[in-house]
């Protein structure tokens, strides 16, 4: 199983969202920022990097806020665990994705998310989580 952890990143009551390139496995899809957890690393300290590595901030990890227990139809599965950033140092830079962009909760649900991001992402439109 694969480990991931993932940032929703607040600000102005908008949420980050990143659009995957074409040449990426699931290509434009779009997903919160953050990526595997290496071996002996830590859950906070792999999205700290992970964000210092896509979007070239320095965050703070906050409480986590949803753990997703995932199985692709493929036959992979994947547990991700989503933290919540209010803070950060620097400013945000697309470095690896097609496109970033703050979206408002509702408007999350027009984007063509991860098939494993659907529930969270509903549940955020709802009001349900932050």
């Amino acid at each position: 199983m694969k480990r991931v952890v993932a940032a929703l990143i607040l600000k102005d009551n908008l949420i980050l969202a990143c659009q995957r390139t074409r040449h990426q496995v699931m290509p434009l899809k779009w997903e919160f920022p953050g990526g595997k957890i290496e071996e002996g690393e830590q859950p906070r300290d792999a999205l700290r990097r992970e964000l210092e590595e896509e979007l070239g901030i320095e965050a703070t990890i906050g409480n986590e806020v949803a753990r997703i227990h995932h199985e692709y139809p493929s036959g992979g599965s994947v547990e991700l665990r989503f933290f919540e950033v209010h803070q950060y140092q620097g400013e945000i830079e697309n470095r690896i994705f097609r496109e970033i962009r703050w979206v408002g909760r509702k408007d999350l649900l027009h984007l063509d998310f991860l098939e494993a991001d659907h529930t969270l992402v509903t549940d955020l439109a709802a009001g349900k989580v932050l």
